[in-house]
């Protein structure tokens, strides 16, 4: 069985015909309350307490996390902030939970982007949300939790074990155990039914240093997704800007902006492109949003449409009031859908 989960903040309004999908709040809880042996979560934040009148699921769930640890559960948090630096990390801790360091700067400088959780290894979440109470009050995210599905749990496993084996390691190891290699790519996907519909997936990751023998890298994955759409590719990101900034310079990344145009312009692929918009996005994204949209001009067969979403002007539009500078909502789900696929990051 298979549930699409969504965090929608205050303030945001949908038609009544719209598709509605389990809350991200409710599906963790669900997941939780399921828990009878073991819990691994990986995340990128751990801030669940804050004063703000929406964080209250935020804290809800981080009792809920230390009432498991109380009954002895066996709850292990994959980090790349020390425990001393997050109340819930240290607090979970010194109630039995098992909080494993890494140390991502040692490795290429980079931060831990993941988000999954493995419950009783039988049921998985996977998706754009964070153990931080903005991803429940403030945030829009997009997640899906996969139940009763070991197969599944067997590859996502290995990709914790491999963020395990690199607690408070300060250098990758030459070569990977055989153990933490990927069980299901491209070529060998796992054949499951998802709520009564035959359905193939398999999981990637990244960065490279993180890709043992037979593990997909991200890139690699979306290139399979894009290049697989005989029809369209609808794409939800947070921010388009073909660009790494690195530490002293910035560089050209031409990859996903180039397979979009090479969809667009020798398939004919309908493309459309939800861009997250907010105070601090880059003007360079017009730039490179307008050259995209100049490629299809006068070709009748180039199909492209592009529209900014900002969720704070949604928000102060519906609930008629200022918008929040201090504590901006923001569309932070990260997704593509094809006429035959879905990528869920």
């Amino acid at each position: 069985r298979v549930a699409l989960v969504e965090n929608i903040p205050e303030g945001i309004n949908y038609s009544d015909s719209a598709p509605s999908h389990l809350s991200l709040f409710q599906g963790w809880m669900n997941l939780l309350n399921m828990a009878e042996k073991s819990v691994d979560i990986v995340s990128s934040q751990w801030d669940l307490n804050h004063s703000h009148p929406s964080a209250c699921q935020g804290q809800r769930l981080f009792e809920k996390l230390l009432e498991l640890a109380s009954r002895n559960i066996e709850i292990k948090l994959v980090s790349d902030i020390l425990p001393m630096e997050s109340k819930v990390l240290n607090d979970l801790k010194s109630k039995g939970a098992e909080v494993l360091y890494m140390n991502m700067s040692a490795y290429n400088e980079g931060r831990l982007q993941s988000s999954f959780w493995i419950v009783d290894k039988q049921h998985v979440y996977i998706g754009s949300a964070s153990l931080d109470w903005r991803s429940l009050g403030q945030m829009k995210e997009l997640g899906i939790i996969v139940y009763n599905c070991s197969c599944l749990v067997l590859d996502l496993q290995r990709i914790f074990a491999l963020y395990s084996s690199l607690r408070y390691k300060n250098k990758i190891p030459p070569s990977w155990s055989k153990r933490l290699y990927g069980v299901y790519d491209t070529q060998n996907k796992l054949t499951l039914q998802l709520n009564e519909t035959k359905s193939e997936a398999f999981v990637s990751n990244s960065p490279k240093l993180f890709c043992p023998k037979d593990r997909v890298l991200d890139i690699e994955a979306i290139y399979s997704v894009i290049d697989d759409a005989k029809q369209f590719v609808y794409i939800a990101v947070m921010d388009y800007l073909p660009i790494v900034i690195d530490t002293n310079a910035k560089r050209y990344w031409p990859y996903l902006d180039g397979k979009i145009r090479e969809a667009l312009v020798l398939r004919s692929i309908k493309v459309r492109l939800l861009i997250s918009f907010s105070r601090d996005t880059d003007p360079l994204t017009f730039n490179f949003v307008s050259s995209l949209k100049a490629i299809c001009t006068e070709v009748p067969s180039c199909s492209l449409k592009v529209k900014f979403f900002d969720l704070e002007e949604e928000s102060a539009c519906f609930l008629k009031e200022q918008k929040n500078t201090s504590l901006p909502k923001l569309n932070r789900n990260k997704y593509m859908v094809t006429d035959g696929a879905a990528y869920i990051g």
